[in-house]
């Protein structure tokens, strides 16, 4: 959510004037959109890092190396998310029209991840809606890295070099878009 909604502070700068003045800058659009993106996946990372300190409730056990790897994958997932957050701020000129777009956006793609319910006992319609959705393959990367010394099932797991690839497609088709964006405003 955070990587998401921090976004919204697009909106209040340029509201604010401050946008404009960041772009009449010598700063590239590329370096300005590229700092916020990095600035909002940050914070988020920090934010969704303090749950792998709830891991031992959920038996679940985490080395470094697979804490390290979460971090790592909470980035990749955050930069992408705060991209989408941004593509659709960047467009906006209302917070109200920000929150709109999101919850229509983020909320069905949350909701059709596989967070809430798998896709194995879902509808055929449906399962080939969770499987378009990019956050259900950031999910599946999250489950290999948590429960790689694990002895869980993993039989409905995707592969994690297929779904680590989706998630950085993602994260870069999302990155370009908001680059873009930038230069023709």
């Amino acid at each position: 959510f955070t990587a998401i909604f921090a976004s919204i502070s697009i909106i209040e700068d340029r509201r604010e004037g401050f946008l404009q003045s960041v772009l009449v800058s010598p700063a590239s659009r590329a370096s300005i959109v590229l700092g916020k993106l990095f600035g909002i996946a940050t914070l988020a990372t920090l934010q969704g890092s303090l749950f792998l300190l709830f891991t031992p409730l959920a038996e679940i056990s985490l080395t470094i190396g697979t804490t390290l790897a979460a971090i790592c994958a909470l980035f990749l997932v955050s930069f992408g998310l705060a991209g989408l957050g941004f593509y659709f701020a960047w467009r906006l000129d209302s917070t109200q029209g920000f929150h709109a777009i999101m919850n229509l956006v983020f909320v069905p793609l949350w909701i059709l991840s596989g967070a809430l319910f798998p896709t194995t006992g879902a509808s055929v319609w449906l399962a080939w809606i969770m499987k378009l959705n990019p956050l259900a393959y950031a999910l599946d990367v999250f489950r290999h890295i948590l429960y790689w010394n694990n002895s869980v099932r993993k039989e409905n797991f995707l592969d994690f070099t297929f779904s680590f690839g989706i998630t950085l497609l993602f994260t870069i088709t999302m990155t370009f878009l908001c680059v873009q964006s930038a230069r023709k405003q």
